[in-house]
């Protein structure tokens, strides 16, 4: 069996400080076998400094932002990809662990493309992530 990747390799930025999370995501994504370079920080504050050097036209095409981070929080790093012309077309997903209506619509409001919160069971676990996946990297046409 071979293979084929099609189009190109498509970045995702996974920004989680939970090591146990990260590699659930991880072995999630792993299960599609797409092209795709997964990228994981573990603050807000060097996943933000990593966007900023990356330049114009070379970010992400997924976010998968946890909200509870240290040195900056999701929702600072929320707030100041969306306020950031540069970056503000980028899709974000916050994957986090609540269920609250309250940061729901908080994050919706600084302008989270989609909310999910994280299954505790692997193999729901591991349906989100591929729909997700699915979604902002196969169907979903970017903006230029």
């Amino acid at each position: 069996m071979e293979l084929f990747v099609l189009g190109p390799v498509r970045e995702i930025l996974v920004v989680e400080d939970s090591s146990l999370d990260t590699k659930l995501v991880l072995w999630a994504l792993d299960q599609n076998k797409r092209g795709k370079n997964v990228v994981t920080m573990d603050d807000g504050q060097q996943a933000m400094a990593y966007l900023r050097e990356k330049g114009s036209g070379l970010h992400p095409a997924l976010i998968l932002l946890d909200l509870n981070l240290p040195k900056k929080d999701g929702w600072q790093v929320l707030s100041e990809c969306k306020s950031d012309p540069a970056l503000r077309g980028i899709p974000i997903v916050v994957f986090s662990t609540s269920h609250l209506d309250a940061d729901i619509k908080r994050s919706y409001a600084l302008g989270a493309n989609s909310f999910v919160s994280k299954p505790f069971d692997l193999d729901d676990f591991q349906q989100a992530i591929e729909l997700i996946e699915n979604y902002w990297l196969r169907l979903s046409t970017p903006a230029l």
